[in-house]
């Protein structure tokens, strides 16, 4: 990858959207009425938005000028049809079903799937997909490879899943496995991408026990570019190219479209077999629409068949992973923690190692989220005990989760590098006075998928 400052964006900006930076004393009251939840803050009091890259990012004159040529009709759209073209070229996948995002793809996936009892294993999912499994009375079952939970390393592919545990765990005659999840790239351990390697060598280990592979593929494309960057044998091949090799190793994939489809709403679920394809619509009709357009518009579907093609542009990607690392690497120099090397769609910063007085059951990335809030208006989401800790079975207590992690994801085509610099320059002042952040206990919350809507109150 080119130095950050050794070429421009492969893009020039034609609309602007007017933000505002408040005042401390404004941003103290607002995290406080919202429960110290960075999900209850109005966008309005948020001066730059990292909470997710999920249908936040900005869209091209191309996608713009395709949503005015949308075909609205309920069956057998022509908007349709370029998007399953458009899925057939890049994903190489004839089966394709639209949902009106990724959590329809999982609740339409998991309904036909899952039975109460079964294991699901994958990388390391994510929220959304533990919770689905979980409300279908599945067990969610992380194999991500053990380099994956290192904070601060070299190793290029962190994504990739253990291959010696998922063969234990597919010849396990007491388990029941419907199929196997590979997650790419990995969001829950810092947007680690997998390997080509590693998944060819998983599904070949999913073939032998003759389960299926499928892929939660909502940044797909930022995968199919580190393996170009990182891989040997991959660097002149083109990322489409990489994208239709990594298809052809699973039986279909659900993508979150927000992500690497880039538009603003929007899922796939897709099959290569026919079979599993129609039992789909048993549960895609009554949940999220008929099969020709699965809770989408015309306009979101044609907007999506363009962002397919363009997502796949090594110009844009080298580009996007880019301010990733630039990002990190800001932070490094103020010795902040981060996962490294950086992920393709934001930055992870230990928050365990940055405020070790905190206990992990007080949760110090919620505490360094509000902090960062309050210093600058930066909204950044926490993935560590919150978002991933679970109680146990036997005694009830809470149990941390591995990782404790703040994530800044970026938006697409959205902040420029003078966004990404206030960022760093808050955690200097954050760092001048961490020794006095304390920790935060939950007072309320739901069963599944809590840190969404949890509330908060400082500890002490």
């Amino acid at each position: 990858m080119r130095r950050r400052d050794a070429y421009a964006e492969p893009f020039r900006i034609k609309s602007v959207e007017p933000i505002r930076m408040t005042d401390r004393e404004h941003r103290r009251k607002m995290i406080s009425e919202a429960g110290y939840n960075l999900f209850n803050l109005s966008s309005d009091d948020v001066y730059i938005d990292l909470l997710t890259d999920s249908g936040t990012g900005a869209m091209s004159d191309a996608q713009w000028a395709a949503m005015m040529t949308g075909d609205e009709a309920y069956a057998g759209s022509r908007s349709y049809v370029a998007l399953k073209e458009a899925v057939k070229d890049t994903f190489g996948y004839d089966f394709m079903l639209p949902v009106h995002q990724g959590r329809g793809a999982e609740k339409v996936f998991m309904a036909m799937m899952v039975k109460p009892g079964d294991t699901i294993p994958g990388n390391m999912h994510f929220d959304t997909t533990i919770g689905h499994i979980l409300l279908r009375g599945g067990r969610p079952l992380d194999l991500v490879a053990e380099k994956g939970y290192e904070i601060a390393s070299d190793d290029p592919f962190k994504g990739d899943i253990d291959l010696e545990r998922l063969e234990e765990t597919l010849s396990d005659g007491k388990l029941s496995v419907p199929f196997v999840i590979m997650t790419i790239t990995c969001n829950s351990n810092g947007g680690q991408p997998v390997s080509m390697r590693n998944m060819k060598m998983a599904s070949d280990i999913c073939r032998r026990y003759d389960k299926p592979m499928f892929f939660d593929c909502a940044r797909f494309a930022e995968n199919s570019c580190f393996i170009k960057m990182r891989e040997q044998g991959y660097k002149d091949k083109s990322v489409k190219e990489i994208a239709r090799e990594t298809f052809a190793l699973g039986d279909g994939c659900l993508m979150s479209s927000k992500k690497d489809g880039l538009v603003n709403i929007g899922g796939l679920l897709c099959f290569k077999d026919e079979s599993l394809y129609r039992k789909a619509w048993e549960y895609e009709i009554p949940f999220e629409g008929f099969i020709t357009y699965g809770g989408m518009a015309g306009r979101d579907m044609a907007a999506l068949a363009q962002g397919l093609r363009e997502v796949v542009e090594y110009e844009y990607l080298e580009d996007r992973l880019g301010q990733a690392a630039y990002l990190a690497d800001l932070l490094i120099e103020r010795g902040v923690p981060v996962i490294t090397p950086a992920g393709g769609h934001g930055v992870f910063i230990d928050a365990k190692e940055y405020l070790p007085s905190i206990p992990q059951l007080e949760f110090p990335a919620q505490a360094l989220g509000v902090e960062l809030y309050v210093e600058a208006g930066v909204r950044g989401v926490e993935l560590g005990s919150c978002a991933f800790g679970h109680k146990d079975p036997a005694t009830g207590a809470e149990v941390p989760h591995k990782l404790e992690l703040l994530r800044l994801a970026i938006p697409r085509r959205t902040y420029t590098d003078r966004h990404m610099m206030v960022v760093a320059r808050a955690f200097e002042e954050i760092s001048a006075r961490k020794a006095g952040i304390g920790g935060y206990r939950i007072v309320w919350q739901t069963e599944v998928l809590r840190h969404f809507t949890a509330r908060f109150e400082p500890v002490g």
